[in-house]
This record gives structure tokens, C-alpha cells and sequence, in this order.
């Protein structure tokens, strides 16, 4: 009687684990990664930096694949007068073409080998609520991936180092 009692307990024990849902796996992104270069490849070939010699910049993942993005030139122009209002020409084009900032969702297309960001905020407001596909490559600590073609045909690339 003992032997076939825990003969059924065993099976129940197999029936109730096999209904039990997979843990769910944590996003391979989720963290915050500091940026190492923000070049880009140039039409003949050549490597150009994309954002001077030192830039900035943070990229923070939740675990549901939420992001947000900063990538900052270090050689923008200070604002003479201590107000964003009160700025030159030449002050707010170095604001805004020395800085990327978006967020919003991103997942992995692991067939395509592709990151895809769905952007809901940007500061360039040409991509929100856009869908960019970048292709990219996962190494350890570090992720580096290709923006989509810009018009010169310049393709810029982002390479970031995980912090945590």
C-alpha cells in the first residue's frame, strides 16, 4: 500500500509541475550601459566620429524591454545667457545636433538578428511613434548596433558598455 501510494504521489507531483508556467526570462538588455563611441561609417568606408571625441550618453532597459536613451556631444556650445530661451543660432544648433534622446519599447528580432525600437519620445520629432530596426551585435558587457542610413550615406553606430 505504502509503494503504491507514493507511486501516485509521484505522479501527481509530474502532472501538477507539467501544468506549472516557465519562469519567465529576464530581457538580456535589462540594465543601464554607459556610451563607448558614438561614430559612423562613412561612404567610402572610413570611421568618423558622429559626436566628437568624448561623448555621453546612458541607455536604461527595464525588464520588460522599456527604454530610455541619451547620447550628448561634449564639445556643445554653453549658453552665454543663463537661459534656453535667451540662446543664439548657433548655441541651439549645437543644442540640438549635439544631442539623440529617445524612448520607448524595444524587443529583439533574434531571426533577423535585429534590435527593434518602437520610439514613442524623441528629441528628433521625425521618429516618434516610428519603428526602427537596427542591426546589432551582443558581446558580454557590450552591445553595438547601426543606425538606419542617414541621407549622406553615412551609417551611425552606437556602442555601449553595461553598467550593472
Amino acid at each position: 500500500m505504502k509503494r503504491l501510494s507514493g507511486l501516485m504521489l509521484a505522479m501527481l507531483a509530474g502532472l501538477a509541475t507539467r501544468d506549472m508556467p516557465e519562469p519567465a526570462r529576464e530581457f538580456p538588455l535589462h540594465g543601464t550601459w554607459t556610451l563607448v563611441a558614438a561614430d559612423k561609417i562613412l561612404p567610402g568606408g572610413a570611421l568618423a566620429r558622429d559626436y566628437g571625441e568624448r561623448p555621453k550618453g546612458r541607455l536604461i532597459v527595464d525588464t520588460q524591454g522599456r527604454y530610455s536613451l541619451q547620447i550628448l556631444k561634449s564639445e556643445r556650445l554653453r549658453f552665454a545667457a543663463d537661459s534656453k530661451a535667451d540662446g543664439s543660432t548657433d548655441e541651439f544648433e549645437s543644442a540640438v545636433m549635439g544631442s539623440s534622446t529617445h524612448y520607448g519599447t524595444i524587443t529583439i528580432d533574434e531571426t533577423a538578428g535585429r534590435l527593434v525600437f518602437s520610439i514613442e519620445g524623441a528629441s528628433f520629432p521625425n521618429w516618434e511613434g516610428t519603428v526602427q530596426r537596427r542591426q546589432y551585435r551582443l558581446e558580454g558587457r557590450e552591445l553595438s548596433y547601426q543606425i538606419p542610413p542617414r541621407a549622406d550615406g553615412s551609417i551611425p553606430i552606437s556602442v555601449w558598455r553595461r553598467l550593472d
